[in-house]
């Protein structure tokens, strides 16, 4: 990547240096996230400039030792120019050479390629996390979800090994970005999508815009590429792989956990006893008969005791807590 082409405006260099120091911390509250991305909105030159702040504290970490040996050499320089006689002739010029050679090294690094990016993250149960990579794509992720990223010159690779994750890639036709799961892996160039890993066989994947290449992991033959496209959505399990494409108000619906909801429709209660489980990472089921009975609604996740209660107001089960801290639905005896 090229430095500006433009001539850098003071306040522009200046707020994309402290935003890049805050991206540098990991994490953006979502207010933050909006500030930024109004910012971004204001100029082209705001995305340039926050791109080379990013890239250069990306290079500078990983050549910091560097940088240390050039330090120290100009330093051993000025040591012996101070023991020879008139050092305050011979001072100025050596510690500029030294800072101008600091300087080189640091234009090298600042104009040398796109944002580097390595690191490993993980949300707990129960709580949602949201990321800021360095490239300025987002990442939400679900309760207890755990992958990893590696950012290069030629792609951009996460590994979501459990859970789930929205990405809204930043575009970038030269560097792909890929998510690679168990049960398969998604290439985008720049697009909004989410994806969630359920071991070596299950893989969901659905797209709010965009378009996206799903290629399933096979099982003793070769799978094809899936392409996905707006409100598109990909499900695979042990037994293959099926596509279809959903309205508004399902999309809505099948990314409500970004906003700490979970919505049932005619579901199975086991499977909205696992849904729970899963979030609050503890053992939740259902008795013999009970596990068929249907359930519709809106809930919010982070309350599994007001979902309970809506259970045995609509359904004839109760719900017992053992002293192990699991939990089970059963059928209510007849009176």
């Amino acid at each position: 990547m090229n430095s500006p082409s433009s001539p850098i405006d003071p306040a522009t260099d200046e707020q994309a240096s402290l935003w890049a120091a805050r991206l540098d911390g990991g994490i953006l509250s979502s207010a933050d996230r909006a500030n930024l991305e109004a910012w971004l909105a204001e100029d082209p030159a705001h995305r340039e400039h926050l791109s080379l702040y990013c890239q250069f504290s990306a290079d500078l970490e990983q050549q910091l030792p560097l940088m240390e040996g050039i330090v120290d050499a100009s330093a051993e320089m000025i040591v012996e120019a101070t023991a020879r006689p008139n050092p305050w002739l011979r001072l100025p010029a050596l510690a500029g050479v030294a800072l101008s050679v600091a300087a080189a090294v640091a234009f090298v690094f600042w104009v040398r390629g796109p944002a580097g990016q390595t690191g490993e993250f993980s949300s707990p149960a129960a709580h949602r996390q949201e990321i800021t990579l360095v490239d300025g794509s987002h990442v939400e992720l679900n309760a207890r979800t755990a992958f990893s990223v590696e950012l290069n010159r030629s792609e951009r690779h996460v590994r979501l090994t459990s859970g789930e994750a929205f990405f809204e890639v930043t575009k970038d036709a030269s560097r792909p970005f890929i998510v690679e799961t168990p049960a398969g892996t998604v290439r985008v160039t720049g697009t909004h999508f989410d994806v969630r890993a359920d071991g070596p066989s299950g893989l969901r994947v659905t797209v709010e815009s965009g378009s996206v290449q799903v290629r399933p992991t096979a099982t003793g033959s070769a799978q094809s590429v899936v392409s996905l496209t707006n409100r598109d959505q990909f499900w695979t399990d042990a037994h293959g792989f099926s596509t279809h494409s959903l309205s508004p108000s399902d999309l809505e619906d099948a990314l409500a956990w970004r906003d700490g909801a979970v919505v049932f429709a005619g579901t199975p209660l086991r499977e909205a006893l696992a849904c729970f489980a899963q979030y609050h990472g503890c053992v939740m089921s259902a008795g013999a008969g009970a596990g068929d009975l249907r359930v519709g609604g809106r809930f919010g996740l982070d309350d599994s005791e007001a979902f309970f209660a809506a259970l045995v107001q609509v359904l004839p089960v109760k719900v017992e807590r053992r002293t192990n801290g699991s939990i089970e639905v059963n059928l209510r005896s007849a009176p």
